[in-house]
């Protein structure tokens, strides 16, 4: 989102992340503005059971954890590492000055907020009214068109595993398996070799 030029004349370190570290944890204070280099960063809750409930999945040149750096709240969610990463680290009062100082950086993070906000909206009502078959595409729909940037008409092959799109849905894995081989049947989707196509 930010070029890296900017993000290191701003003073940004490259941090290194392995396969499950925590870059931040629900209830801490935001100080950091993060940003995708390389790999995978998730953020995620676990409820009283310790089911986890991931909130989103960062790749390459994606940002995230801003909001509570604007609203001066801790983080409601944790991020953690899928697989090794590396990932841009900003402190928040040289995020906000390089936010004043480019304003149309600024307006493509407002941006960007305005995006996820709208994701979130919907898969509010998604999650809590709808049937799993219609959970699983409007996730894999939105992964394709807002993440990987894919025209819709286009294949597209799913690289979430049936357990993240359990846990970014709200479902049960067994019922994840058994809804997208009703998907295939219905020719919404394929799966070849194991591997989904949208």
């Amino acid at each position: 989102m930010i070029e890296a030029e900017v993000l290191l004349k701003f003073g940004a370190q490259k941090c290194e992340y392995n396969k499950g570290d925590r870059l931040f944890g629900e209830g801490e204070r935001a100080q950091n503005y993060y940003q995708v280099i390389s790999g995978e960063i998730k953020m995620n809750n676990y409820n009283l059971d310790g089911k986890e409930f991931i909130q989103g999945i960062f790749k390459d040149g994606q940002s995230f954890g801003e909001p509570p750096l604007f609203a001066d709240v801790k983080y409601p969610a944790n991020a953690e590492a899928i697989v090794d990463s590396i990932v841009f680290k900003l402190s928040k009062n040289h995020f906000l000055e390089l936010l004043a100082s480019n304003p149309e950086i600024h307006l493509k993070v407002t941006q960007t907020l305005a995006k996820r906000l709208f994701y979130k909206a919907i898969m509010v009502s998604e999650i809590s009214s709808q049937e799993p078959e219609h959970r699983i595409l409007r996730i894999l729909d939105y992964f394709k068109k807002h993440v990987h940037k894919k025209e819709v008409p286009l294949s597209f092959k799913v690289d979430l595993t049936r357990q993240q799109i359990a846990d970014l849905t709200g479902l049960r894995v067994e019922t994840v398996i058994r809804a997208m081989k009703s998907l295939e049947k219905k020719g919404e989707l394929k799966i070849i070799s194991r591997k989904v196509y949208r």
